[in-house]
């Protein structure tokens, strides 16, 4: 089995530490049951996340497959020090390529390793898949959330995700294909895409990097 190594120790292991530690050194709130139910789901969704790219980068040796494998690691373990802080058992019990606790996850994970395999541009379009229905549950998930530090680590994972996938649509695009929104809306989709690096709205057509 696949294995996540090099992530949390040696040369990363201060970026899993300080991403989003702003955040997560807010005062502690209640917690709500629903705030505790989406910090175990998000936990094992930006894991997913992080074992599809490594998974991907192991068929294809495409970097960028490591490079946001890296970004989604340090997002896992953001969420993790919250479960840390306010003391919920972390669904992570084995860190392993693969291996989850939520069974939907562990059958999103199968269909989509599948899917990314078959060639380069689908593996491409599983990556912009992913950080759609990331994009999709994080909205629903600050909307039920009112910790501020909980809601500040999700915006955070949020324009991660909107930025992956950015890179995700520029390869497809590249590769000769189109994406169109599954999950979030072809609006936000759009907006997401209008975005320029740094944050800028691009003037006219949308910058093709």
């Amino acid at each position: 089995m696949l294995q996540a190594q090099g992530f949390g120790r040696g040369r990363g292991a201060n970026n899993r530490t300080d991403f989003c530690s702003s955040c997560i050194q807010m005062p502690k709130q209640d917690v709500s049951e629903h705030e505790k139910a989406a910090l175990i789901y998000m936990r094992e969704e930006e894991k997913l996340a992080r074992d599809v790219y490594l998974t991907l980068f192991e068929k294809w040796n495409f970097v960028i497959f490591k490079n946001i494998a890296n970004s989604e690691d340090r997002h896992t373990n953001a969420v993790k020090q919250l479960l840390d802080k306010y003391e919920i058992e972390d669904p992570v019990q084995n860190d392993e390529v693969g291996v989850f606790t939520n069974v939907e996850l562990k059958q999103l994970y199968d269909n989509l390793i599948a899917k990314g395999e078959t060639s380069l541009l689908d593996a491409f379009i599983v990556g912009a898949t992913i950080e759609d229905v990331d994009i999709f549950d994080l909205n629903e998930r600050i909307e039920v959330t009112d910790n501020d530090d909980i809601k500040c680590v999700f915006n955070n994972l949020k324009q991660g995700s909107e930025k992956h996938m950015r890179s995700f649509v520029r390869q497809i695009e590249r590769n000769g294909g189109t994406y169109e929104a599954q999950y979030i809306s072809q609006e936000e989709l759009d907006e997401i895409l209008s975005v320029e690096s740094g944050g800028r709205r691009g003037q006219g057509n949308r910058r093709r990097w």
